[in-house]
């Protein structure tokens, strides 16, 4: 599958379910696609600021986050956390947890993030979007302003149950706000392929909701927990990790289909 997409590639990361290594894919994406020599930039909309701090930003350092973007103001390339090693930053911080009830009375709220990036849109290859773990008006605007989303899944029976509506969500998004969205498919983390119960449950995925299964599947490992504590991605803490050459294949094989 081949993308006729304009610069930059736009993806947003969601899944309403906690607990899925959602975070931990755009960091470690982020950071394979930036070893890979393209210029990337994260979006932290999710109101816990946990990709604002996994990258090694306290986000109570900051004056100015994705909130005072949206709620006018501030423009994006003013809070931009830039990164000389690793992809640049739009960080979050818990402001962001009023913005719904306050975006909500703007004309056109679904599309704030998108018009709020626009102006710094020819810098980057590549934007990831981490949203909240909702599906709400903030992972609404993540969708609306991406051409793709991609679905981390954990492997596990009950994981898999908020998917349809997950997918709802989606399909509300193509038919009202964003037509050219594309989902790019389900990723397999924490998986562990020694299994049966995690493989039956990627087959159960593929055949009810025909979903592409992207790959590899993200191992579960230690060395996850591990990177955001000392403010870095796998590839930088454990760069010889099956996870860290996971994601690396991962960025590797979508830039074969840009």
């Amino acid at each position: 599958m081949r993308h006729n997409v304009l610069v930059p590639r736009t993806l947003a990361v969601a899944n309403q379910k906690g607990g899925v290594a959602k975070t931990t894919t755009v960091a470690s994406l982020g950071a394979a696609l930036v070893e890979l020599g393209q210029r990337v930039l994260l979006v932290d909309l999710d109101p816990q600021a946990c990709l604002t701090f996994s990258v090694g930003v306290d986000p109570e350092d900051l004056d100015k986050s994705i909130h005072h973007v949206l709620l006018g103001g501030v423009k994006v390339q003013d809070v931009i956390v830039p990164s000389e090693e690793g992809p640049d930053l739009v960080p979050a911080t818990i402001d962001l947890s009023t913005a719904e009830v306050n975006l909500a009375a703007e004309s056109g709220p679904e599309h704030l993030v998108r018009i709020a990036l626009r102006p710094v849109t020819s810098q980057y290859d590549w934007i990831l979007i981490d949203c909240p773990p909702t599906l709400g008006l903030l992972t609404v605007n993540g969708l609306s302003a991406a051409s793709e989303v991609l679905i981390p899944l954990q492997c596990e029976t009950l994981a898999h149950r908020g998917v349809g509506q997950l997918l709802d969500t989606i399909h509300d998004v193509q038919r009202l706000t964003n037509p050219g969205l594309e989902v790019l498919g389900v990723l397999p983390t924490l998986y562990d392929g020694r299994t049966n119960h995690a493989r039956a449950v990627l087959e159960t995925i593929a055949d009810t909701y025909a979903l592409t299964v992207l790959a590899p599947a993200i191992p579960k490992s230690i060395r996850f927990a591990e990177a955001p504590a000392i403010g870095q991605s796998i590839l930088s803490t454990a760069p010889r990790s099956t996870g860290a050459n996971a994601y690396r294949a991962l960025a590797a094989a979508l830039l074969e289909t840009r």
